[in-house]
């Protein structure tokens, strides 16, 4: 994955609590094993509904999701979080997440930020006609143009994973020749290369 330090984005306003993630990416679409394919899917069933809130003119090619308390609660489908990033949001605040949805937010570089429910209601007011916002995950601040900052917690190893880019595997490669170095010095309590007779 990419590293993410900050990005400046135009903001969409989801001002809905409880999104879960049926809601998000319908069962139906979760027909293939790729992360890709989904965007097109992304709130199936809302984005039939003429107002929207996405639909709106004002939030097209947001990269910044605010939205309301619980978010990605539900079933444990990664989908959900692929859908967001594919549709191009990069990062996505709420006052709370479900767990399992944060987990495979972070997987994959899509950054969940939790704020109070009414530091995520300012922000709300500051982008609600078009307006942008900057997320900076070193300083842990989202500012507005209107000179609102909103500074925000974020736990040390899941932020340093996401500053440096690194998915779980690229982080235990990292330590590879310690493990090689270990495996060397230790030998196996049983051949696992051995075919049983």
């Amino acid at each position: 994955m990419k590293p993410f330090r900050r990005v400046t984005a135009r903001a969409a306003v989801l001002d809905r609590a409880d999104v879960d993630t049926d809601q998000i990416i319908p069962k139906q679409f979760l027909k293939r094993i790729e992360r890709t394919g989904y965007a097109e899917f992304l709130f199936f069933d809302w984005m039939k509904q003429p107002d929207f809130e996405l639909l709106r003119p004002e939030y097209a090619d947001a990269g910044i999701l605010l939205a309301g308390r619980n978010f990605g609660s539900g079933s444990s489908r990664e989908h959900a979080a692929w859908a967001l990033q594919e549709y191009g949001f990069e990062v996505v605040i709420a006052p709370s997440f479900g767990d399992i949805f944060r987990t495979n937010a972070l997987k994959i570089g899509l950054v969940p930020i939790v704020l109070p429910a009414e530091d995520v209601e300012s922000l709300m007011r500051a982008v609600r006609g078009g307006g942008s916002l900057t997320v900076d995950l070193e300083t842990q601040e989202v500012a507005s143009p209107d000179g609102l900052v909103v500074p925000f917690e974020f736990e040390p190893y899941a932020r340093e994973s996401l500053l440096q880019g690194l998915d779980d595997i690229a982080l235990t490669l990292k330590r590879e020749g310690t493990i090689t170095d270990y495996e060397r010095a230790h030998a196996a309590p049983v051949d696992t290369t051995a075919l049983p007779v």
